[in-house]
């Protein structure tokens, strides 16, 4: 029976043509049983007319029976959130299905800036662990598992910046639980001890308690509890039933080029669930103070870390293999260059450098906060050196050079300003292209030579369009490294020896080109 509009029931099914396609509207429904007979009704007529349709309205109530994958349009990317799995057989097709349905759509997760470096989009391949119910959530069955996980990525960094995105630190969509107040570590280990009480006195933790111990501390500089490395909205939060579903989010993964590299990542957070539930990871958590982004923004220690996580693994009966994070790193740390001077090797790659938010501006749509990215890393690792007779210096500065534990391996970080936009820290300090690498010979006093890393095109010009493919975009980034360019004349060694002996010790691997700039 057809019934005018205004004297329908609140919960009809609303049917009508729009864009050309029918339009199938559903009501809200309490009972997820009637809803899905509901769906079969419309799926069975519109198969029986051979009419496809288009189902709008209320969604389904939840239900531990029911699947959803939801897709959202997001700034930039689109948004995708899958199904639970339960097995890794169904997470594997998930994925691989997920990454062959974008491929066919023209949809990617990688792009190429115009100067070639080679991205992900910015798009999340956040890890979700939980049970079918809250009840079934490991993390409330063992809140232990939370704090193991917590104080593992607490002490292994290369885990929270080897599967980032571009924009990390303090500011970002997922810090580090140490990268907010400075008494965060503190209080977090006042909450362990108090959930180890808990569990040791009762035997077990009411979800509500677990909830309330980290709630505040699992947090962002401003207080906000989505935008954390360990994402606990979901966990039993006493608000709604939607915050309650025993549900902890990992939110410092970036969407991988490859669908290999995105089961990898999974794989690993399987794998050190399984290790921290045999056996609790309960070590104190680690002050690293400036040796944080000193240390693992720089290839070689984001290597050496991960390493150590895989020989835990291994130690602990899982079969992880450290060739598996190799994509990874070179994705993450692309090569820049390398040459050869007189025994005596350079090697350029790429660094992670903080992205920080700006102070608030007033723009002609409203009130804003700026992200500065001006500031980029370097990674200098030189082998064969002979400290006694050289000395590397960049753009006339000595590089701290700190050995590693490779005999004849030594690294440094070189921090410089990339470009000067119109609202940035520092802008008085304009971009510190070309950077000039020496092997200096103490001996004779003189460059013996070096390389030249230009920060944009070495011509000069402007690229007007985006690299067509990786091939361009390769030869964009090569066209920047140059063999060529070394100081000539003679060199003052002595004088390199008081600018060393004057470099700050707060990052003393670190060679902040900014703090040496010759003011305009």
């Amino acid at each position: 029976e057809v019934v005018d509009v205004h004297e329908a029931a609140p919960t009809s099914l609303g049917v009508e043509i729009r864009d050309g396609h029918v339009a199938v509207f559903l009501p809200p429904i309490a009972d997820a049983d009637h809803a899905v007979e509901l769906l079969t009704v419309v799926e069975s007529v519109a198969t029986r007319l051979e009419q496809p349709v288009v189902v709008q309205g209320y969604a389904p109530p939840r239900d531990p029976r029911l699947a959803t994958l939801v897709v959202t349009p997001d700034p930039g990317v689109i948004e995708i959130n899958v199904q639970p799995t339960s097995s890794w057989a169904e997470m594997r097709t998930v994925v691989e299905t997920l990454y062959d349905e974008a491929r066919l759509a023209r949809l990617a997760t990688e792009k190429f800036a115009l100067d070639g470096s080679h991205t992900g989009t910015g798009g999340g391949n956040h890890v979700t662990l939980g049970g079918a119910t809250p009840d079934d959530s490991p993390l409330l069955r063992r809140p232990d598992l939370l704090r193991s996980l917590v104080s593992y990525w607490q002490h292994h960094p290369s885990l929270s910046y080897l599967f980032s995105g571009q924009f990390i630190g303090p500011t970002s969509q997922a810090p580090r639980v140490d990268e907010g107040r400075a008494d965060t570590l503190y209080e977090l280990e006042i909450a362990f001890d108090e959930l180890a009480a808990q569990q040791a006195a009762d035997g077990e933790v009411p979800s509500w308690i677990v909830d309330r111990l980290l709630r505040h501390l699992l947090v962002d500089l401003t207080g906000n509890t989505h935008r954390s490395e360990f994402c606990i909205d979901k966990l039993f939060s006493p608000d709604s039933e939607r915050g309650r579903l025993g549900i902890v989010e990992l939110r410092a993964f970036e969407m991988p080029p490859h669908p290999q590299m995105a089961l990898v990542q999974s794989l690993l957070v399987r794998s050190l669930v399984a290790r921290f539930w045999e056996a609790p990871y309960t070590g104190r958590l680690t002050r690293w103070g400036t040796d944080l982004y000193d240390r693992f923004l720089l290839p070689w220690y984001v290597r050496s870390d991960i390493h150590e996580v895989v020989a835990d693994l291994r130690r602990h009966g899982i079969d992880f293999e450290p060739g598996w994070f190799e994509p990874f790193l070179e994705f993450r740390f692309p090569l820049v260059g390398e040459t050869v001077i007189d025994g005596v090797r350079l090697e350029l790659r790429r660094a992670i450098e903080p992205w920080h938010v700006l102070g608030e501006e007033v723009t002609e749509s409203g009130t804003a906060r700026y992200v500065d990215s001006s500031v980029e890393r370097l990674q200098l690792r030189v082998d064969w050196l002979d400290p006694r007779r050289h000395v590397v210096t960049c753009n006339s500065i000595p590089v701290p050079l700190q050995s590693t534990d490779r005999e004849g391996t030594s690294v440094a970080g070189i921090r410089f300003k990339a470009w000067a936009p119109w609202s940035a820290l520092h802008p008085t300090i304009d971009a510190q292209g070309p950077l000039v690498f020496d092997v200096v010979d103490r001996w004779s006093e003189r460059s013996l030579g070096g390389c030249t890393y230009e920060i944009v095109h070495p011509g000069g010009r402007s690229y007007d369009t985006f690299p067509v493919n990786a091939a361009e975009a390769e030869a964009r980034r090569a066209s920047r490294f140059l063999t060529i360019g070394h100081t000539a004349g003679h060199v003052d060694v002595a004088r390199l020896d008081e600018i060393a002996a004057e470099l700050p010790r707060e990052y003393p691997r670190t060679l902040d080109l900014r703090r040496h700039h010759t003011a305009g």
